[in-house]
């Protein structure tokens, strides 16, 4: 799989290959390519202001696994999985709930979403739509929080997403078509990017 790095592509199995030769330095470019999205994903998946460490511990346990990850496979959705482990442990350790506006927050911090030049008024009817969704969110359960996270917070596509859950792509389907009939009733005007669903 390749991945675009700051307007490079990154070839990810030429760079598994270097690491397990004994390059470990090449590992910093699989780290670089795949941050902000490993920043999104923790937040979206409720690690607040532990994102970054949450991250960190992921890319770590990620690489003492690497002799494990399965050639041919994308390596984002399989680390993505990882970031949803680590987030899930560090905040059953923590041991405290996170209110939605410091997940709001973070959220926000980790890529804004909203241009600094728009109207204020789209921009706070914006704000606090996201902040319904990720009200919403916490409602459903966990595994289809996770889909609706990997298909329309990170924007992964189907295949993907059936990597990062571990399960086949008719499980990705039904599961978010679950999630979002419930997401429908909780939000009523919530209405998931066009192209989200896939055809075969």
């Amino acid at each position: 799989m390749r991945t675009r790095e700051g307007g490079r592509i990154v070839d990810e199995a030429a760079v598994i290959a270097r690491v397990r030769a004994g390059e470990p330095e090449a590992y910093a470019e699989l780290v670089r390519a795949h941050t902000a999205i490993a920043l999104r994903a923790a937040t979206a998946l409720g690690a607040g202001s532990d994102a970054e460490d949450v991250v960190q511990q992921a890319f770590v346990k990620a690489y003492c696994a690497l002799g494990r990850f399965r050639d041919g496979m994308a390596f984002k959705p399989w680390l993505l999985a990882i970031v949803a482990n680590e987030t899930r442990n560090t905040t059953r350790t923590a041991a405290r709930q996170r209110t939605l506006a410091v997940r709001e927050a973070a959220l926000t911090q980790a890529e804004p979403l909203i241009s600094e030049s728009a109207d204020p008024a789209v921009a706070t009817v914006e704000a606090e739509r996201r902040a319904a969704l990720l009200a919403a969110l916490e409602k459903l359960s966990e595994e289809h929080r996770l889909v609706v996270t990997y298909r329309y917070l990170l924007e992964m596509d189907e295949p993907e997403t059936a990597q990062a859950l571990g399960c086949p792509r008719g499980t990705v389907k039904s599961r978010l078509s679950r999630a979002l009939r419930k997401l429908a009733r909780l939000l009523p005007d919530f209405r998931p990017r066009e192209g989200g669903e896939e055809s075969e």
